[in-house]
């Protein structure tokens, strides 16, 4: 019986496996595609960017011990909107401006970085030509949703 749990455990992992590979060959198909890989990175990069930065912000205010309603005092929001901002699962899309008052309410800023090289040889060029070498997929997906936030 034991042994039977684990041929199955293994046979889901395997499947697992295929379906995975199968993900990524699908993916690999559709990039070829310059408008759906252009789709697909800007996709990507609004949301691991807003992810990143609302998180920061969220991270800063529970630092500051401030309530999301006092946060949204400080910048004449309504709290109804912040909350949302910070709720998990939400797909917020602050204003560049909602998103520059927080931070300054929290004794932060907004600054734009260079990307690392090797990022910007994936998805720049991406975004640019449209077109994508023979890379490995993944590295696309893990170039692209490199995002951070930095605390001075």
């Amino acid at each position: 019986m034991k042994l039977e749990g684990r041929r199955s455990r293994l046979a889901k992992g395997v499947m697992t496996m295929v379906a995975d590979d199968a993900f990524w060959d699908d993916l690999r198909e559709d990039l070829a595609d310059p408008d759906f890989l252009r789709a697909y990175v800007t996709n990507w990069v609004r949301v691991t960017t807003t992810d990143s930065i609302i998180n920061g912000l969220d991270d800063a205010r529970q630092t500051a011990q401030l309530t999301k309603a006092a946060l949204a005092r400080a910048i004449n929001a309504d709290p109804s909107t912040l909350r949302r901002l910070f709720v998990a699962g939400s797909h917020p899309n602050p204003t560049i401006g909602t998103v520059a008052e927080m931070a300054s309410a929290l004794g932060m800023r907004l600054t734009l970085e260079l990307m690392p090289a090797a990022h910007i040889e994936t998805t720049t060029r991406a975004l640019l030509s449209g077109e994508i070498d023979d890379i490995d997929i993944r590295t696309l997906v893990t170039s692209v949703g490199a995002v951070h936030t930095s605390s001075p």
